[in-house]
């Protein structure tokens, strides 16, 4: 592994131990597992097949973030929202023959969207498998996608992990935080764990930029959401954080790369800045 990697990564453990729900392990055996992890994580990301992918490594740190939110290869783990996969890519060869990688897609009974978004909605989710399989090259069996209002007969109360990567923010511009959240909630273990990334707004940001319309949430804003709706922060991270960003630009965090919504206008300017600073939170699913 990377030395640099290995120190960013055993940083992070500082505040968050990666593998803490295996309580039953002396520190021998959790320190032998975790560094398994690592090392299969690791592999993965410096696969010849990311080469693309890899170039938004630098803003998105991968190896730190996982680590951060407890992932384990024998997890039963959900992406909210998949998108692009660039985190689908990852994942659905990190889990091994125990886990489980499923996309989990916006529900389609929330009064969100068209007759016609909610088909290519469920269009997407019933051929995540397949997509996923193509890069992993396992059965397109081996994974799942669904729209959280068709939750799988037996699925309640199965997984380990959530992951909602840059979405709170549409999730309340859609007015369905609530609904979805309490889906999500469902559908994890009693020790399951939700890890958030999210655009970051200035603490002290108006309401008029931090109602996710521009991207940005104010830190504390998330976490009384997240309290409100069942959970307890575990911990949080800068891992992701980018204090070039300042949070304010004309076109939210679209501004920014990769969108560059203002396209050759100060386009330099905003390249060497970056992508957006970003909270890192986790959250556990309160009793």
């Amino acid at each position: 592994m990377n030395k640099s990697l290995f120190l960013a990564m055993a940083a992070t453990l500082i505040s968050v131990p990666a593998c803490a729900d295996h309580h039953e392990m002396n520190k021998a055996e959790h320190d032998k597992m975790h560094k398994a992890h690592q090392e299969r994580l690791a592999k993965i990301l410096v696969d010849p097949s990311r080469a693309e992918d890899s170039k938004r490594d630098k803003y998105r740190h991968p190896a730190e973030t996982f680590d951060f939110f407890r992932l384990h290869p024998d997890h039963v783990i959900g992406e909210y929202a998949p998108g692009g996969e660039w985190i689908s890519r990852i994942l659905g060869k990190y889990v091994d023959e125990k886990g489980k990688f499923n996309g989990l897609y916006f529900s389609t009974d929330a009064g969100f969207g068209t007759p016609e978004s909610h088909a290519r909605i469920k269009a997407s989710a019933a051929k995540f498998g397949e997509d996923v399989a193509k890069v992993t090259g396992r059965p397109a069996t081996d994974y799942a996608g669904f729209t959280l209002d068709a939750i799988p007969e037996g699925a309640k109360g199965t997984y380990d992990r959530i992951l909602l990567m840059r979405m709170v923010h549409n999730l309340i511009r859609f007015n369905i935080v609530d609904t979805e959240l309490k889906r999500m909630r469902e559908l994890l273990k009693d020790d399951g764990l939700i890890g958030i990334e999210q655009h970051r707004a200035k603490a002290d940001a108006p309401y008029s930029y931090s109602n996710g319309n521009m991207g940005y949430l104010r830190e504390a804003d998330v976490i009384n959401l997240m309290e409100i709706n069942g959970f307890e922060l575990v911990g949080k991270s800068e891992i992701n954080a980018n204090p070039k960003d300042s949070a304010n630009w004309p076109d939210g965090v679209w501004t920014l790369p990769p969108q560059l919504t203002l396209k050759d206008q100060d386009r330099a300017k905003y390249e060497a800045i970056g992508e957006s600073d970003r909270m890192t939170l986790l959250f556990k699913k309160r009793p």
